[in-house]
């Protein structure tokens, strides 16, 4: 074979993969934009909606800019509590694999309550071993509010208020409301 012929081959090679490596990147780069959502997207987005469309009584929630995964929510006192006329502001961060793991809440507002430590940690069943893919983040908020109505100092996380919820009821119920005046409103 001549040198220009050889030459000819070469470059009709070197272009047959250049196209080739072009053909590949515009699919990989397709497959990218119209992959679907995983999972767990496809299920925050589905309570997104139920959220918006009925959001469970004294609760709001929704994602903080475009992050699906991470959610702002709102909690307003239940009536007649100790929490009554406070606003309080907790987040929630889905892990990848959920629904099949709970999702991670905590609030952000302080509350004198002894489930819930002073890092915003909640102490409630469902968010940590009775947790169920069943579970919605609406029954979640909804579990939680509850929480403020009826405490569970069998299970606390702060043993100090526990034991001030079963031993001196006026004296932990007027230091929640006070913190509730401080803190959430």
């Amino acid at each position: 074979m001549s040198a220009a012929s050889s030459n000819s081959q070469s470059n009709r090679e070197a272009g047959g993969d250049e196209k080739r490596n072009k053909r590949e990147s515009r699919r990989a780069n397709t497959s990218r934009v119209s992959k679907p959502l995983p999972t767990a997207a496809k299920r925050i987005q589905r309570e997104l909606t139920e959220v918006a469309l009925d959001p469970p009584p004294n609760c709001s929630a929704g994602p903080k800019g475009d992050n699906i995964f991470e959610w702002y929510a709102t909690i307003l006192g239940p009536p007649g509590s100790v929490y009554d006329k406070g606003v309080f502001f907790l987040d929630i961060h889905f892990p990848t694999d959920y629904p099949f793991k709970p999702p991670k809440v905590t609030f952000r507002t302080r509350i004198y309550h002894c489930n819930i430590n002073s890092q915003g940690t909640i102490c409630l069943d469902i968010l940590k071993d009775n947790w169920s893919a069943a579970l919605t983040v609406s029954k979640v908020l909804l579990s939680i509010c509850s929480l403020l109505t009826d405490c569970n100092p069998a299970d606390p996380l702060v043993g100090s208020i526990a034991t001030q919820y079963q031993t001196n009821r006026e004296e932990h119920d007027r230091i929640a409301r006070e913190w509730t005046k401080r803190y959430a409103t």
